[in-house]
């Protein structure tokens, strides 16, 4: 079996774009700008109605690993899609990314499709993005393989996946898997929203499952319900590495006694989605190559402001020459 130097776990959502404009958001009925979760009925409508379709792998952690296959990184995706067109493009679409998926489809009469996000382009840049959640939310510990897991030098996990049990099965038997197998896992906590709902197993798995968790400043308020510095102490005292993402702020890392602050250079993005995801790219390149935590966080803030220099949540040209060009390898 081969041995990956990052795998992660997630929503393996395929994004289904389309131009548009704001008279057909209008008469769908689609808000503009946002991300809401749609039912499979509304999926369905949109899906027709939508012209000139472009598709992309998508889903955060798996736009994180797409951006450390662009630093040479070897990578898998442990993932769930049905056996259906939306499925076997997206498994075929992260092996051509250099990203190994390493479950194979479900067989085609399971009862739910592949996860889709219908995106809606308008002339000004907006996207408005409709996810239907599909077959990807249903991840659980039948779908980790224990030897991929066992033999990762980094494990990743997606915390949109957390609102179900069974991810949160998935997520504790995979983590366990790559400690006793000597790697280190971590986090993305993904959402203030889903922190709230489940704060308590959050906590849980930070202080006793996590090597390393990565959010932003509202997460991180959200998680420990108190201001950013007390939260961060706090998570600092559960976990042997915390790192907080503060928009156009500097990042903050801390591990043990050491805390490191990255400034963040501003810059106008073009499109913001991804910003997070390739932050973590960034971050995890220096984790997984024994750089130090200033490094490691400015190589997140390079990804960072490459990915949203353009449209699409995944990098478009080398990241790891714009680490050379900036001193950091």
């Amino acid at each position: 079996m081969k041995q990956y130097q990052v795998v992660g776990i997630g929503n393996a959502i395929v994004d289904v774009l389309s131009q548009t404009d704001d008279s057909f958001l209008d008469h769908m009925g689609i808000e503009k700008g946002i991300m809401q979760l749609i039912e499979r009925d509304r999926a369905e409508t949109l899906y027709a109605a939508m012209k000139e379709r472009t598709q992309a792998p998508g889903g955060s952690v798996a736009n994180t690993l797409a951006g450390l296959g662009n630093m040479g990184l070897s990578t898998a995706f442990i993932g769930r899609v049905r056996d259906d067109a939306l499925g076997r493009f997206y498994i075929a679409a992260m092996q051509a990314e250099g990203t190994d998926f390493v479950n194979p489809p479900v067989e085609a009469r399971a009862e739910l499709p592949t996860s889709r996000s219908m995106i809606f382009v308008t002339p000004d840049g907006e996207r408005s993005m409709n996810t239907y959640l599909g077959i990807g939310a249903d991840l659980g510990t039948m779908d980790v393989p224990l030897e991929v897991a066992e033999t990762a030098q980094i494990l990743f996990l997606e915390g949109y996946l957390f609102d179900k049990d069974h991810g949160k099965a998935a997520f504790l038997k995979s983590a366990q898997a790559t400690r006793r197998g000597g790697g280190k896992a971590g986090i993305a906590l993904s959402d203030p929203f889903c922190v709230d709902r489940h704060r308590d197993s959050f906590r849980r798995l930070v202080r006793d499952e996590m090597d390393y968790v990565i959010g932003n400043q509202h997460e991180w308020e959200s998680l420990y319900q108190t201001d950013l510095d007390s939260a961060l102490k706090q998570a600092a005292d559960e976990c042997p590495m915390v790192v907080c993402t503060r928009s156009g702020d500097d990042v903050v890392m801390i591990r043990g006694d050491e805390r490191v602050e990255v400034p963040v250079h501003r810059v106008v993005p073009v499109d913001a989605t991804g910003a997070g995801d390739q932050f973590a790219a960034g971050f995890l390149y220096g984790y997984a190559t024994g750089q130090s935590l200033k490094v490691a966080g400015a190589m997140g803030c390079v990804a960072a402001a490459e990915v949203i220099s353009h449209f699409g949540a995944r990098p478009e040209t080398d990241v790891k020459a714009l680490f050379r060009n900036h001193g950091l390898i």
